[in-house]
């Protein structure tokens, strides 16, 4: 419980390689994971080879942490080995839409947070990339992905050579709803974003983005609506290429 309540997001690591064997047992934790219906449909690539990760590395928006980290791991849906598996034992796959990726997709993520908590857990650093979907067309060049596999996230490991503050995050009356969703009302959403809305980072970042919100720092910097759509139409064009989006029957 202590991993996980005092997570922190690590941009700087130490070049401290990370003993074999102790990477083995947090990917064995990440096996470990719930999945539907105990298929495993997903895949985690191990690269450590710097030449790869200098590759991986523009596909990440030069976030540096990717070279200077010992081990990149890639998360991705993966249907491919099922698949295979499937047809090697006289059985009929029926896997190539979109519910099959959403299922394959939830299975990376649960995946990666295992091993996250697990890496943790053993002092070392994580921080989770979520630039993978965004250039996911290229990361299936670099890491040579087959049909049947697209990937979901990629997590950096090593040890840290820093201690950032916690980020803050909104109270748990804000996520949580008892028996049925409760609709939020403007004085819920203002008591909600209220303490996030004054912290000192929050001046800082409406002075250098010259935003008068928050909010504005998102939708118009952060996750723009041009971005949002040019970063889905690449995303759907991967999950047709690798053949997610069949609606015939």
């Amino acid at each position: 419980m202590n991993a996980i309540l005092s997570h922190r997001s690590i941009r700087k690591f130490k070049d401290t390689p990370i003993d074999e064997s102790l990477l083995n047992d947090i990917l064995h934790a990440g096996s470990r994971a719930s999945t539907t219906g105990n298929m495993q449909v997903y895949s985690i690539i191990v690269t450590k080879d710097q030449s790869i990760k200098e590759q991986l590395l523009p596909c990440h928006f030069g976030q540096g942490m990717v070279t200077q980290a010992p081990v990149v791991l890639t998360f991705c849906a993966d249907f491919n080995r099922f698949n295979k598996w499937c047809l090697q034992r006289n059985a009929v796959p029926g896997y190539d839409n979109f519910l099959s990726f959403i299922t394959a997709a939830t299975d990376a993520l649960l995946a990666a947070q295992n091993v996250c908590i697990a890496a943790e857990d053993k002092g070392l650093g994580i921080c989770y990339l979520g630039t993978t979907t965004y250039t996911a067309d290229k990361i299936i060049e670099i890491l040579k992905l087959p049909k049947g596999v697209v990937p979901i996230t990629t997590v950096v490991v090593g040890y840290p050579d820093e201690k950032p503050e916690l980020t803050d995050r909104l109270p748990l009356a804000a996520i949580l709803h008892r028996e049925i969703y409760q609709e939020y009302s403007e004085g819920d959403i203002d008591q909600i974003y209220a303490a996030r809305e004054v912290l000192p980072q929050t001046k800082i970042l409406l002075e250098e983005n010259k935003k008068e919100t928050l909010a504005q720092i998102f939708t118009d910097n952060r996750y723009s609506k041009k971005d949002n759509v040019a970063f889905s139409k690449v995303l759907l064009d991967v999950l047709h290429k690798q053949g997610f989006m069949n609606n015939d029957m």
